[in-house]
Order: C-alpha cells, then sequence, then structure tokens
C-alpha cells in the first residue's frame, strides 16, 4: 500500500507519468472537473458506500488512489496514495420535513458549490456527496465529482458504469445503442476518394478552419453577449446546473424528416434555442457573433469496452484523454426562421458537415503535441484557456445505457453530467439513458437566466417538432 497524503512523499519504484491532457487541465490556469449526477428511485441506503468505494470503485483505475507529483524535472506523474475515504465522501444536510419543492433550492445551490470548488491536488483527484433529501426529480442523489485530469467523458463513464449494473437482471450486461464510428470514417473516405471536387474542398475547409481555430484560439474573441461575458472569472464563478429532457424518438423523428444526423438536430435545437434567449434579452445582439466548441471523440470505438480492456495500453478504447474540439459558428436568426424553424436545423447541418469535411481538428492536435513538446505544459494549457475563453460555450455528449441501472440494487431515475471549471458563461452536456436525452445547462450566476434560456431550449425543440410532424408526415409515418 502506498503512503499517506498528509505527509511528505517518498520516492517509490512505481509512478505513472500524467498524460499531456491531465498536465493542461491541472495547470496554473486551468482546472476542470466532472460532475455526474446519479437521481435515485428511491430513498438512499448508504450503508454500503464504503465497501462499495474500496472494493469497486478504488481498483477500477490507480490513478483514483493517486496524486499528482513532480519529480526533479519538473514532470508530473501519478503516485500511490492510502486513500482515507472519510475525506472523499460528503453527506450534505439540509432542514428536516420540508418540500420536494424547497429541496430543489437546496440542490441546486449545493450543486453549484460542489461544481464550483476546485478538488485539492493533495490528495486523490474525486469525491462523492450523497444528497438524501427528496427533490421534485428523484428521492435522493449521488453525485460524483472527478478530476479531468483523472480522463475524459468516455473513461469515466466507464468506470462509473463498472459500478452499476442492470436493474432488471445484474447478470446480463448493460447494453448501448448502436454505433460504428468505423464504418461511418471509412464511408466518408470511399466518398472522397471517388469525388474529387469534394476532396479539394475539404483541403480549402482544412485551411480555412485551421486558420480560424489559430485566430480563435489567439487574437479573435467571441462578441459579449447575453450568454457571454468574456471574463476570465467566468471558471470561478458559481453556476446554476439545470436540465430538460427529450424522446430519442421524437428526435429521430426529426432526423428522419429532414435526412441529417441525430446531433444535427440536438445542435439545430441548441442553436435555436440559444439564439431565442439572446434575442429575448438583448434584440439588437441576437445574431452576435457567437462560437460552440463542440467536443469530438478521437477513439474508434463501437461502445463501451470493459474497464479492463480501457486499461490496457494497447486498448483499442483505452483509458484517459482523448478528444478533441470543433469550432462550429452558431447560425444567425433571420425573420423567417420562427415560422420555419426546419430552415435552421438544415443551416446547422450545413455548418457542421462542412466543418467535417476538414482534417483542421487533427492539425489542431498536432499543433498541441508540438506546443508541448518545445514549450511545455503550462504553454500548452495556456493556449487551450484562451481557446476556450474566446468563444461562447462548449457542447459535448456521451451515449449512455438503453437499460435501466441500479447502483447497490437502488435504481437510477436518471443521469446526467456537467463539466466545471471551464472558462466561459455556458457549458451544455448531453447524455442518453433509457430512451431519454438529458440535456444539461451549465450556466453562470448573474449573468445567464437559466429558466429562462431552459424555456427557449424547449421551445426550440417544440416548434422544430411540431414543423418536421407537421410539414413531413410522409417521412415520419416511415420510420
Amino acid at each position: 500500500m502506498g503512503e499517506s497524503y498528509n505527509g511528505v512523499f517518498q520516492e517509490m519504484e512505481e509512478t505513472e507519468p500524467v498524460s499531456p491532457t491531465g498536465q493542461y487541465f491541472t495547470s496554473s490556469v486551468i482546472s476542470v472537473s466532472v460532475v455526474a449526477v446519479l437521481e435515485s428511485q428511491h430513498p438512499i441506503d448508504d450503508s454500503q458506500t464504503t465497501s462499495l468505494l474500496r472494493h469497486v470503485f478504488l481498483p477500477i483505475n490507480p490513478r483514483f488512489s493517486s496524486v499528482m507529483v513532480k519529480d526533479k524535472n519538473g514532470i508530473k506523474h501519478w503516485k500511490k496514495v492510502e486513500v482515507k475515504l472519510q475525506d472523499h465522501v460528503k453527506v450534505p444536510t439540509f432542514p428536516q420535513g420540508k418540500s420536494p419543492d424547497f429541496y430543489d433550492g437546496c440542490f441546486t445551490d449545493y450543486l453549484s458549490k460542489v461544481a464550483t470548488d476546485q478538488l485539492p491536488l493533495t490528495k486523490p483527484l474525486w469525491e462523492i456527496h450523497i444528497v438524501k433529501y427528496p427533490t421534485t426529480t428523484a428521492a435522493g442523489n449521488v453525485v460524483f465529482k472527478l478530476h479531468h485530469a483523472l480522463g475524459d467523458g468516455y473513461s469515466l463513464m466507464g468506470a462509473l458504469l463498472s459500478c452499476l449494473q442492470r436493474a432488471d437482471n445484474p447478470a446480463i450486461p448493460l447494453t448501448f445503442p448502436a454505433f460504428n464510428p468505423k464504418t461511418e470514417a471509412r464511408r466518408a473516405h470511399v466518398s472522397i476518394c471517388r469525388n474529387f471536387s469534394r476532396a479539394v474542398s475539404g483541403v480549402i475547409n482544412t485551411v480555412c478552419d485551421f486558420g480560424w481555430s489559430l485566430l480563435k484560439s489567439g487574437v479573435i474573441e467571441d462578441d459579449q453577449t447575453p450568454v457571454r461575458s468574456g471574463d476570465d472569472g467566468a471558471a470561478f464563478r458559481p453556476i446554476t446546473i439545470s436540465t430538460l429532457t427529450f424522446s430519442i424518438d421524437e428526435i429521430k423523428q426529426v432526423k428522419a424528416s429532414l435526412g441529417v444526423t441525430l446531433n444535427d438536430v440536438v445542435c439545430g435545437v441548441l442553436f435555436l434555442g440559444i439564439r431565442q434567449y439572446m434575442q429575448a434579452m438583448n434584440h439588437e445582439q441576437r445574431n452576435a457573433q457567437s462560437t460552440a466548441l463542440v467536443l469530438l471523440r478521437t477513439r474508434n470505438i463501437a461502445g463501451y469496452k470493459s474497464v479492463a480492456e480501457m486499461v490496457e495500453s494497447d486498448a483499442e478504447s483505452s483509458w484517459g484523454n482523448q478528444f478533441a474540439f470543433l469550432h462550429v459558428p452558431v447560425p444567425e436568426l433571420s425573420e423567417h426562421e420562427p415560422n420555419n424553424p426546419l430552415s435552421f436545423v438544415l443551416k446547422a447541418q450545413k455548418i457542421i458537415q462542412r466543418k467535417r469535411n476538414s482534417a483542421a481538428v487533427f492539425l489542431t492536435g498536432k499543433l498541441l503535441e508540438m506546443l508541448r513538446k518545445y514549450r511545455g505544459p503550462e504553454v500548452t494549457a495556456k493556449y487551450i484557456h484562451s481557446t476556450l475563453k474566446n468563444t461562447s460555450m462548449t457542447v459535448s455528449n456521451i451515449i449512455g445505457p438503453v437499460e435501466q441501472m441500479s447502483l447497490s440494487d437502488q435504481p437510477v431515475k436518471g443521469l446526467y453530467f456537467m463539466v466545471a471549471g471551464v472558462p466561459q458563461s455556458l457549458t451544455i452536456t448531453m447524455l442518453s439513458y433509457m430512451g431519454k436525452l438529458r440535456l444539461a445547462v451549465g450556466t453562470e450566476n448573474g449573468l445567464i437566466e437559466a429558466p429562462k434560456l431552459k424555456a427557449c431550449i424547449q421551445n426550440a425543440f417544440d416548434i422544430i417538432f411540431k414543423a418536421a410532424v407537421d410539414h413531413y408526415s410522409p417521412a415520419v409515418n416511415n420510420i
């Protein structure tokens, strides 16, 4: 067993180097965490918490029982320590005997504090918060906070899923929506090879997108708007985390009607809702320059692998941080959009499709690697910080299981996550679970009116879905 983290660290033979992205996210300029919320269907029984953490959670990956230390050359490594579980498990106390509406407010404030507080680097970079009070959406909530240096959303989701089982039959593995990026990539490659004009446009798009990415990360900032303060301090200000739920079947209806992808539909809904919110808050700024950083997975995966497979060094879906950002300008809102919302989805789809026909993401990854190699992780972290700060929002998504899950035989009613600590006023995450898409919206307090923004996004979905059903009913009926 390793030494306690409440003391002087001694040299140990076995240490694991911190990944480049892990070093960026624990730098002097940026510290990013992932907050995942499991909503319990029944009142929470936490009697098995210690046993579950010690025998299931900690063995998942050595990083969960390690701290970051620097060697004599200033290189960061993971070093094994003795984990004091009582330092990582928090059980808040609220006034007793209140209504679920009252506890909604308590939980919202508590979740904001959890997201805003920094994880101390002197102990393993994770916490669990058990909130036993009933809200309007759950009988209780279990909140996992894990530093992004431990891994990306795919890795951390794999870790959480390893602690969960199918509610109907724990002996049967969880299943996930079909996804085959290799096939899609192969189709795209064949299409480019067969279509010279598309290949040429891809080269042009790559040059333009990479150049634009450099400018956005360096000197060109988005406009200050009702969803962007543009302040360096945004990463440290309290945020409100609120959620919306959409039916995946209804999203598929819009997808089939327009002949686009699920992501195109969701991005169209988000962008339309955000533009409508900007218009409602300040009509003159409704079409101000706004850019979304869309998080892309860079793994070739067809679903979640076992954690044992993920931690193998040569695994196809190995543990760690494997993602990249795609700059996507938010489409402008024209006067006729409220009467023809589907045109906005198609406009968003066209922008995203053009961005996909580009190797700018690959070049940006190479640039970050060169910066790290020749200038060091701190300089690279500053570049990433600038990339985030100069844009208006981050959008990311994770695929969740189709079946209901349980944690220690307690059914999980709902599941969502949020990325905390980014220097932006607006962060949007999505997670599919049991045929629903849970949208979590992280908004800077004092700048964005979270209930109004949620209402605008919900309205955007409603009018897009209605338009798809009304005007493309033949396509809908053929699903």
